[in-house]
């Protein structure tokens, strides 16, 4: 049987930044109804790639055929001329405008008066077709990330492009989301549309990909259908050799009379934008412990990290920190008394774009590094505690001096990772800690938050990830609609009776009745 031939063409794709290449002499096919996922470690050159394929950059030798014709890609307006659609990882937005006004800036057929209404009842019915469950009027900066990606996918499909590119378009899902996304994969591949998305979770991509390319160091390193991968084969070719399987998570040292680290008792926050606020919280963790924290993004797991950070005043409760009363404690003194911060989106939450690698470490603990009076930094001693945090991590990165704007958002998270563990915690606040890393740097994160619990930390751990939290979570609690609705110990497979399940927590996420246990 003939193969019919690729919608989509890219040959000889070359792409190089000062002292990087990103992309060397790249080959790729992307045929129509078909759902293609790109792989690799963190700066393989999959974000590059796809930009360019957007028009978001230009590439420095090769051709782009579509249709079998040669296209130009000058531009991102030209490759939406073409039909191709990108969702970023980093999001392109305006946070100071509302979803309806976001969605219709990016609209081809937009009027000279626009009707705002019309527009929030496409997204609306584009919602609930697809799950996608988003406030047209709400601003921008009031949504979670996780709701802000939703956005650009809703944005994405009312643009109506036959090539949809999605940059890890489920690292802000919840599992039940993940499903969901990849039904309406299944959707739209049945209407000939071609999905092109990145990946990190070769679980994710074994699960719904037709083909799977693997990007190695800017190089294809092979692609594969779907029925000839394993991920033991895409971790070979990503790496170029076999990656341990992470170790089972260890049993904790932590004793129940142990006094806490972190406290709060009765803790409340009202509502901030379209959030839930947090209800009446009442929670502990001790040293040697990682509580998870399990939840649809946008059920106050924003909130709860704000309030014990010192971002968000406590209305009501209090917050101790080692016995002592720091409710209204700021950022700088939790920092100053070992609470350590592992943010959602590291570039822009943790990270100076114009400064370098370097100074950014410099930056996150600057009265380690200060000298003669705070008038000179001592560069020598951060460059050797970046180049120790690194290897704890187990990455290297180009050079220190390269502004972190250069690195990819993988790349960024790993450095703000190295940064703050490298501060012997007290406390770990981790959101989403192992978003945008591939599979060697998370096994690596993880390695590193079970070793700050096993020297005395206590952490907690925010993720959607349920696997995640089940493998390294002591015990766990459930945010829904900003209260805790459940507690427990997570259940091994086969748990016993009277431990948190896996599906039992998939439940209490969204909402439904607890089911009965078997």
């Amino acid at each position: 049987m003939n193969t019919p031939p690729p919608l989509l063409t890219l040959r000889g794709i070359t792409k190089s930044f000062p002292g990087v290449l990103a992309n060397d002499r790249v080959d790729l096919d992307v045929h129509r109804g078909e759902v293609h996922a790109i792989v690799g470690e963190n700066g393989a050159g999959k974000s590059t790639l796809m930009k360019i394929l957007y028009g978001f950059h230009r590439p420095d030798a090769g051709e782009i055929e579509l249709d079998g014709r040669p296209i130009r890609l000058d531009t991102p307006h030209a490759a939406r001329r073409c039909g191709i659609g990108m969702v970023f990882q980093e999001l392109v937005q305006v946070p100071a405008l509302t979803v309806v006004e976001n969605i219709a800036l990016f609209l081809p057929d937009l009027p000279v008066v626009v009707d705002g209404a019309a527009i929030a009842t496409r997204i609306r019915e584009t919602a609930e077709r697809y799950g996608l469950a988003v406030p047209p009027a709400a601003p921008l900066w009031q949504l979670s990330v996780g709701e802000q990606q939703r956005v650009e996918i809703v944005k994405l499909l009312l643009a109506d492009a036959r090539i949809l590119i999605l940059d890890e378009p489920t690292r802000s899902l919840a599992p039940h989301e993940v499903d969901g996304l990849f039904r309406i994969f299944a959707n739209l591949r049945r209407d000939g549309y071609a999905i092109v998305f990145i990946a990190h979770k070769l679980r994710e991509v074994l699960a719904c990909a037709d083909r799977v390319t693997v990007l190695r160091r800017g190089v294809v390193a092979g692609s594969l259908r779907r029925d000839e991968a394993t991920a033991a084969m895409l971790v070979s070719l990503m790496f170029g050799a076999l990656v341990a399987e992470p170790v089972p998570r260890a049993t904790t040292t932590a004793r129940p009379g142990t006094a806490p680290i972190l406290q709060l008792e009765r803790v409340s926050v009202p509502p901030l934008g379209h959030g839930p606020g947090l209800a009446e919280i009442d929670l502990a963790i001790r040293p040697h412990e990682i509580l998870g924290v399990a939840g649809v993004a946008g059920n106050g797991q924003r909130e709860l990290g704000d309030v014990i950070l010192g971002l968000e005043p406590c209305r009501r409760g209090t917050k101790f920190l080692g016995g002592e009363d720091a409710t209204r404690w700021p950022v700088a003194k939790m920092r100053a008394h070992g609470v350590v911060f592992i943010p959602e989106d590291a570039r822009r939450l943790a990270a100076v774009g114009g400064l370098t690698v370097l100074e950014n470490l410099a930056l996150g603990d600057t009265r380690r590094y200060a000298r003669a009076g705070g008038f000179a930094i001592d560069w020598d001693a951060a460059r050797a505690d970046l180049d120790r945090a690194l290897e704890r991590l187990g990455v290297s990165i180009a050079s220190p001096d390269r502004p972190i704007d250069a690195l990819s958002g993988g790349n960024v998270q790993r450095v703000i990772l190295a940064r703050e563990l490298a501060r012997d915690p007290r406390l770990i606040v981790a959101f989403y800690p192992m978003r945008g890393l591939d599979v060697r740097s998370a096994m690596a994160a993880r390695a590193l938050l079970l070793r700050a619990r096993d020297a005395g930390a206590g952490v907690l751990l925010i993720s959607e990830d349920l696997d995640e939290l089940f493998a390294l979570s002591d015990r766990l609690i459930v945010l829904f609609r900003g209260r805790i609705v459940g507690s427990g110990v997570p259940a091994p497979p086969g748990g016993r009776p009277g431990e948190l399940a896996l599906d039992e927590v998939g439940y209490l996420m969204t909402g439904a009745e607890r089911r009965a246990r078997g």
